[in-house]
């Protein structure tokens, strides 16, 4: 079990990420991953069962590695971390960049009651408590189900994280997955799960060699966000890059 993440703090210390709970050990904190690659697991890591694995072999270069060995994917992973000189927290840039040894087919589970999954995901700290999800519509979710938004914040009254989905991505705006509180994680207690799921509603096909970028900002602050901050915050983004 190698997928490489990232844990996050808020500006007040607190820590908003947890890895491998128990009712999904595979959750890791803020990390990347897709349910299929040509039809094999990359998502679950269950006993018993074979799954695809991700090998960092050196820094920010992955290797997607099936259950045979045989490298599917390459990645580049770049995470840029840097404070944002406003008072708020960090600002996390992730860019990910996928170049396929073979044609692949990306897929996921469809959605019923759950599914759509995959792609850039957080996995919050379970006592990171009222927590509710904000979209750029100013509609506001406990468990957005494949709402397409520009940017997304998860945040209680004294942190939270906003998301921003660079307008180049793939099926940009992207499709949000996630939950704050739900069953769904096996109790009813605050998941604060959060997934960019842009193989929300169908898969993708990447040819043998083709580059498939998907880049995201974070931004860690305190408090909840309204919809004028996270709007700020993507057009500063956008316009500067």
């Amino acid at each position: 079990m190698t997928k490489p993440y990232l844990e996050l703090r808020a500006p007040n210390g607190r820590r908003l990420t947890r890895v491998s709970p128990p009712d999904q050990e595979w959750h890791r904190a803020l990390w990347f991953a897709i349910k299929y690659v040509n039809g094999e697991n990359f998502w679950e890591e269950a006993p018993g069962e074979p799954w695809g694995d991700q090998v960092e072999v050196a820094p920010g270069r992955i290797e997607w590695c099936s259950a045979s060995g045989d490298v599917v994917l390459d990645e580049e992973r770049t995470i840029v971390v840097t404070g944002t000189g406003t008072g708020d927290g960090d600002v996390v840039d992730w860019t990910t960049v996928l170049v396929p040894r073979v044609d692949v087919e990306l897929e996921r589970t469809p959605y019923t009651t759950w599914g759509g999954y995959g792609g850039l995901t957080l996995r919050g700290a379970g006592d990171w408590e009222d927590t509710r999800i904000l979209l750029d519509d100013g509609s506001v979710h406990r468990r957005p189900e494949g709402v397409p938004s520009r940017w997304c914040d998860l945040s209680s009254e004294d942190a939270g994280i906003t998301f921003l989905d660079w307008p180049g991505n793939v099926r940009h705006p992207v499709p949000w997955y996630g939950a704050t509180r739900s069953r769904v994680y096996g109790t009813d207690g605050w998941s604060n799960y959060l997934n960019a799921a842009f193989l929300f509603h169908e898969g993708l096909s990447v040819a043998a060699g083709e580059r498939l970028e998907l880049r995201y900002r974070l931004v860690l602050h305190a408090g909840p966000w309204d919809v004028e901050r996270g709007e700020q915050a993507w057009r500063d983004w956008t316009s500067a890059s």
